[in-house]
């Protein structure tokens, strides 16, 4: 692999080394309470001798349950960003504490990334959408293993992660780039022709762009496969889900685009391929489950035993394989034109895609109009200034520009069909 390859399967994490497991691994899981989060610490909780919660996050949605995770995993630190939330956080951590000391509380909305520099070994980013930026900056600059799984951040901030990681520093999470983390460990990386990213093509494969006009947000929700958070669960519907997979896996691997292509797998146990210039192709396969690929992620370089089931090759099975219609889901191809425009327009698609969802969610924006509204916005703001150093001050600017612009278009263009060339 190439020095600019964030995620290198070849190289170790820092301060890991490959002879034995390491001890037990302090760990702060940043978005607690989302699928991500409540995932990881199932797998802590089961591998005790391994992990050690140290901190926590969280929106400040589910007060209850972030109390709960304090208390089972003993942690020193919680923060939560909602500050309305801190007074009921702090009434609930007492019911469950008792007289005990209770942990640190950070409160606000640097909350996350504040516990990014605490103390300790790994840094999992469960939180989702651009404001993991600052904290995945905050953990590599603090020199902690992040286990990645917010995808955003990566994606609005390429130029800013890339400037701070370390080699060996960024260990994926999402279950396609862990599969593609796997699988590149079969060959140098000039030996690789392309990466195979997977698609479940989510509750509306099959159909046309006509046949999905009319489709509800309850619809949309109805994931086949994965059991996910709102936002992803939309995204994966629209498949921007797997554009910014696609504009991901780029800066991870640092594969051209055009040597990366997605395919529909509607079963979902191929996560991902990489296919050599012999011909061969590694997948990494196994049944749906999270907690595998957060297992890997928060125990590289070494496995952790039964972290999820595994395949029944004792039961006959059927797996199958079909092209992306990019006619019906054109998000793939635009997010291919944005990570190739490369600056902000990144953090322009993303953030425009937000403001969309939500108002797909809330009946204001037909579906189709997602993508084709994220696609105009994207145009007007234009082709990025070359030679010039992103800044985080640069990305912030553009998602506010992106945000306001897209809730504008959302309010006076629903369901007018703009095209997806940028």
């Amino acid at each position: 692999m190439t020095q600019t390859s964030l995620a290198d399967p070849h190289l170790l994490p820092p301060t890991v080394t490959a002879e034995g497991d390491g001890g037990c691994r302090d760990v702060v899981v940043l978005g607690s309470t989302g699928s991500i989060g409540t995932q990881a610490i199932d797998v802590v909780v089961r591998n005790p001798e391994r992990f050690r919660v140290v901190a926590l996050s969280a929106s400040g949605s589910r007060v209850e349950l972030l109390a709960e995770q304090a208390h089972q995993l003993d942690v020193r630190a919680v923060g939560v960003a909602d500050e309305a939330a801190a007074g009921p956080l702090r009434e609930a951590l007492r019911a469950r504490y008792g007289t005990r000391r209770l942990p640190e509380l950070v409160v606000g909305p640097d909350a996350s990334t504040e516990l990014a520099g605490h103390p300790c070994d790994t840094v999992l980013n469960g939180i989702t959408g651009s404001i993991g930026l600052a904290p995945t900056l905050a953990a590599l600059r603090a020199g902690r293993i992040l286990a990645l799984a917010n995808k955003e951040s990566l994606i609005v901030g390429g130029p800013l992660v890339r400037e701070l990681a370390s080699p060996g520093q960024i260990v994926p999470v999402d279950s396609e780039h862990s599969a593609l983390f796997q699988a590149l460990r079969g060959g140098s990386r000039p030996e690789v022709r392309r990466l195979l990213v997977t698609a479940s093509g989510g509750p509306f494969r099959g159909r046309t762009r006509e046949e999905l006009e009319g489709v509800t947000p309850e619809q949309a929700l109805a994931h086949p496969t994965w059991d996910m958070g709102p936002v992803i669960t939309i995204n994966s519907a629209t498949l921007v889900n797997k554009g910014l997979e696609v504009i991901e896996a780029h800066l991870l691997y640092d594969i051209p685009f055009d040597r990366i292509d997605v395919v529909v797998h509607p079963q979902s146990y191929v996560h991902s391929m990489v296919e050599f210039v012999d011909g061969s192709t590694l997948a990494q396969v196994s049944p749906p489950d999270m907690r595998m690929p957060i297992a890997l992620a928060l125990g590289w370089p070494h496995r952790v035993p039964d972290a999820a089931p595994a395949c029944d090759w004792t039961k006959a099975s059927r797996w199958e394989f079909f092209p992306l219609d990019d006619a019906a889901f054109p998000a793939v191809a635009l997010s291919r034109q944005v990570g190739t425009l490369g600056g902000t327009a990144p953090a322009v698609f993303n953030a425009a895609n937000e403001e969309c969802v939500a108002a797909f969610m809330a009946g204001r924006l037909p579906f189709n109009a997602i993508v084709d509204t994220v696609a105009r916005t994207v145009q007007e703001h234009g082709t990025p200034p070359a030679g010039n150093q992103l800044s985080l001050g640069d990305v912030l600017e553009a998602e506010e520009w992106a945000r306001a612009r897209a809730r504008e278009l959302a309010g006076t263009q629903a369901g007018t069909r703009t095209g997806t060339t940028v």
